[in-house]
């Protein structure tokens, strides 16, 4: 009997929203720390010392994800994070910026083996990811202790990743690369349909972006 109330209660459950709030960086140097992230223009949230606590929270821009570092506080050995990962819809403009800032950035490249894959003698392969494709191109940075940072270009989303009824863009320069992308994409469903302009371009912009970030079906 008790076992059958169990089961009944255990189907009856519900995922419960769980989302990345949080990810503690471990620094030698709290204040160069604090320098080097502000310099790639992420946010300051907070900036909190009392006698031997002392915690600094950033967060990437566009992200809802933060760092956090400091003393007084559980962080891991500096410079013992090897591959913190960030989304960028453009991975060649991504690339770029972070030059500007003067950080010593990488290459653009991707993985022999595919995404994340290290195996074998020379895993990084110079450039982009010749077939273009969503969550395949890297550029990878350190900070002052050595943490390791990657950015990773993702144009479209494995579906059921974003909420279609939610779909948002984290900056003005994500929407821009969306925009670029839906241009070309367009120029290729006008060239199937005959060559005729389509008047009716906004909607079928809006469903693409939306479809693209959504990891839905694309329209043709």
């Amino acid at each position: 009997m008790n076992n059958e109330k169990s089961a009944g209660k255990t189907a009856a459950l519900t995922a419960v929203d769980m989302k990345l709030e949080v990810v503690f960086l471990g620094v030698s140097d709290i204040d160069r720390a604090k320098a080097f992230y502000e310099s790639l223009g992420w946010r300051l949230d907070a900036d909190f010392a009392n006698g031997d606590f002392h915690a600094v929270q950033v967060t990437p821009h566009g992200s809802e994800a933060s760092i956090i570092f400091g003393k007084g506080i559980p962080s891991p050995k500096p410079g013992s994070a090897k591959s913190l990962v960030l989304a960028v819809g453009d991975i060649h403009a991504a690339h770029a910026d972070l030059i500007a800032r003067g950080v010593n950035a990488s290459e653009v490249f991707h993985y022999a083996g595919g995404p994340f894959n290290t195996t074998g003698e020379n895993p990084r392969v110079s450039g982009r990811d010749p077939e273009g494709r969503s969550y395949y191109s890297f550029v990878s940075f350190e900070d002052p202790d050595g943490n390791g940072w990657l950015l990773q270009e993702i144009t479209t989303r494995l579906p059921g990743r974003v909420d279609r009824a939610a779909t948002t863009f984290g900056s003005a320069s994500d929407l821009a690369s969306a925009f670029r992308r839906t241009e070309a994409a367009h120029g290729e469903h006008e060239k199937r349909t005959g060559g005729q302009r389509d008047a009716n371009w906004p909607d079928w912009y809006a469903e693409y972006m939306v479809a693209e970030q959504a990891g839905t079906a694309l329209p043709q």
